[in-house]
Formats: C-alpha cells, structure tokens, sequence
C-alpha cells in the first residue's frame, strides 16, 4: 500500500492484493506536483474534490500528476500547481473484477413437514459473484463514509438475508422438500435477482446466485439411506433378467460379468425345473399308488378284470362271471 512521506505523496498506489476487497480509499492531506499516480491491471483510480468525481482513470499505468492528471480533472483544469500549493484530493481506487464467494446459510430454515411441528431443519450452501457496479452510487453510499469495502462486507449482508429469500423461493418452486436439489437453479435465479434489486443500492452488482446442495439432519440422511437400499433390493430381480435379456440378445457371448450372471442364472433355472419335474413325477406316481388295482382313476372307463373275483371284463359294465358292478 502506498503511503505519503511525512506530508507528501509521491506515489500513489494500490498495491496489495486486492482480490477480496472491492474499493479502497487512498488519502491524504496534499499531493506535490512531482507524485506519479500508478494503475495496475483490473483497478480504476477515481479522483475526488471535496466527494465529488473529478475524473476516472481506467487505463493500467503510470501518469504523471502535473501533466497527466491535472489537465483532465473537472474542474481542477486551472489549478495552479506549485510546491507551496498541494493538491488535496482523495484517490478511490476500484477494484473492477467480478469476485466469487462462498456462502452458506448461518442458521437452519424450517421448512413445513407433515409429523414435524417445528418443521424440518435444512441448510444450504453455494457461491456467488458480485462486482462494483455503479460508481457515483458507491462514492455516494459507501466510498463517502467508508475507507474499503470487502466481499466479506457482501457477504454479511447477504448470509443476512438469504434465509427469509430462501423460504420464500423454495415454496414458489412448490417442490417437496426431499427433492429441493432440481429446483435449485430457479431457486438462486430468483435469490439472485432480489438481492441484485437490494445491493444496487448500495452501487454493487451480484452477476450470479448458486445453490450447489441442500444439507438435511443425519437422522433424515439415514432413512433416505435405508429407502434407498429397499427400492435396490426390490429391483435386483428385474436387473437380472434385463441383464440375461442383454447377454442373450448379444449371442450369449457377452463376457465378464454379464456372461457370468446369464450362466449362473440358467442354471439356476435349469435346476428348478428338474426339481418341478421330480415333483410332478412324484405327485403323479401316488395318484397312480392311491387308485386301487383294477379300479379306474376316475375317468369313467371299466377295469380289464373284474376287483370281486378276478374275470376279464372284455369292456362289459358288469362282470360276466360274479355280475359285478364295473363303472
């Protein structure tokens, strides 16, 4: 930072890393004639007369006060610069780069949940993006009263005001509660938007709002864990025949896994079906055990021999020898 010496300056400067600071003041009481005024990359240098701009310099370098920065003052023109009449002004210089920041919500916000009186207890997090914007309005609101104005001076103001916005955008995307994450970019559009409205007043522009996640409580984390799990579980079936159905429509040369879960899953159904084969075997050998000799199963024809003595029946409905009933 550059600093006058004694009463004088002779350089006047911003040099330290200004990457979180959106304006710093240079000032003092009387600038000499021979004090160069130096302009880095992504700074402008606005010099004031009694608050008011005289004159911006947006071009990096290094000018001369007496022939560079006099003769383009408003209404120092014809300010007559010797060593015994200093200048007094004061020299804001602008930091003109677009600043990201990171953001997260200082407290939970309730959201309305069915079973919870107090609601459910949700935080978010993200970044966004801010610069300087208006200058007369800065010069106005802030530069006017203030020495520097940081991002973390934005910040406050916004970590302030995010969660009452959050709330109300979130129920405008009429979303549920556990599926906030796809509505999050119109959510920090809209967040964007009203706090752009509110902060323009104050000369600084916000560019860009992002949620990037919503957080939940750990015992909320774990039942969708669990959920998770069961719907996984439900579906395991249903992956293995799509994943047979695939190996078989590629010749049932698929490979790897695939290959090995068509093998095993034909050959657990092979195996099944020997097993329903043994059973009906099995069934159909004791109905047969169960029919008496002689007698039909049921289906209405009669026996060859007769069950009382023994007689062929030749197809008769009573026996020829005992006159037994056949069917």
């Amino acid at each position: 930072m550059g600093f006058f010496s004694k009463q004088f300056a002779s350089v006047i400067e911003w040099n330290e890393n200004n990457e979180k600071m959106l304006f710093w003041k240079f000032q003092s009481d009387e600038i000499k004639k021979d004090s160069r005024l130096i302009v880095r990359p992504g700074q402008d240098a606005i010099f004031l007369y009694n608050g008011a701009v005289e004159g911006i310099f947006e071009k990096e370098g290094n000018y001369e006060i007496e022939s560079q920065i006099i003769p383009f003052l408003t209404t120092l023109k014809s300010f007559k610069f010797g060593f015994s009449t200093p200048l007094r002004a004061e020299v804001l210089f602008v930091n003109t780069k677009e600043v990201l920041v990171k953001w997260g919500t200082k407290n939970a916000i309730n959201l309305q949940a069915p079973g919870l009186p107090g609601g459910m207890p949700i935080r978010a997090f993200g970044t966004f993006s801010c610069k300087v914007g208006d200058y007369n309005v800065l010069i106005e609101k802030l530069a006017g009263i203030k020495q520097s104005y940081s991002v973390d001076d934005v910040k406050e103001r916004i970590v302030t005001d995010v969660n009452p916005l959050l709330m109300r955008w979130i129920g405008k995307a009429g979303r549920d509660m556990f599926n906030l994450q796809m509505d999050a970019a119109d959510i920090g559009d809209g967040i964007c938007k009203e706090l752009n409205e509110e902060l323009n007043g104050l000369g600084i522009k916000i560019t860009n709002f992002t949620i990037e996640s919503f957080s939940y409580p750990e015992e909320i984390k774990k039942i969708q864990e669990k959920a998770a799990a069961q719907a996984m579980v439900g579906d395991v079936n249903k992956y293995q025949q799509l994943a047979m159905a695939d190996a078989l429509g590629k010749g049932g040369s698929g490979g790897g896994m695939a290959a090995d879960m068509v093998g095993l899953q034909m050959g657990m159904a092979m195996g099944q079906q020997m097993v329903n084969q043994m059973q009906m075997g099995a069934n159909s050998m004791n109905i047969q055990q169960s029919v008496p000799m002689g007698q039909s199963a049921g289906n209405g024809a009669a026996p060859k021999f007769c069950p009382n003595c023994g007689t062929p029946t030749n197809g008769a409905n009573f026996c020829s020898n005992c006159g037994n009933k056949l069917v």
